[in-house]
């Protein structure tokens, strides 16, 4: 079998996703990376909806600057809107990808802005 990065990825999500789980009281932290952007979502897995989501994209701050500060920018600004939304603790779903880099710097600027996980 051929070497696959997503292949790669898939099966480290599932392995993952299998004891992850998001509850009303404490939702689902899930980061997503692509080449050009971050996003953040805080998933209630429960109810099955997004309460709070975040995008280097749509964030002004965001654009034009490196990668891993536009990840911290994600993680600060995903952490006040889950304040604002009354939500303070998190499971983080870290979603195949390795725990450096930009997914570590999002997580560490949520956990400075206050999200507990």
């Amino acid at each position: 079998m051929a070497f696959s990065r997503e292949l790669r990825r898939a099966k480290i999500k599932t392995r993952v996703r299998k004891k992850v789980h998001g509850t009303p009281e404490r939702p689902r932290l899930s980061v997503y990376r692509s080449n050009t952007g971050m996003y953040a979502q805080i998933i209630d897995d429960e109810g099955g909806r997004t309460l709070v989501s975040a995008s280097s994209l749509k964030d002004k701050k965001a654009s034009g600057i490196a990668k891993i500060e536009q990840a911290r920018i994600v993680g600060a600004a995903i952490a006040e809107k889950a304040k604002a939304a009354g939500i303070a603790q998190v499971v983080f779903d870290r979603n195949g990808y390795l725990y450096h880099g930009r997914v570590k710097a999002l997580a560490e600027a949520a956990r400075e802005a206050g999200l507990n996980f």
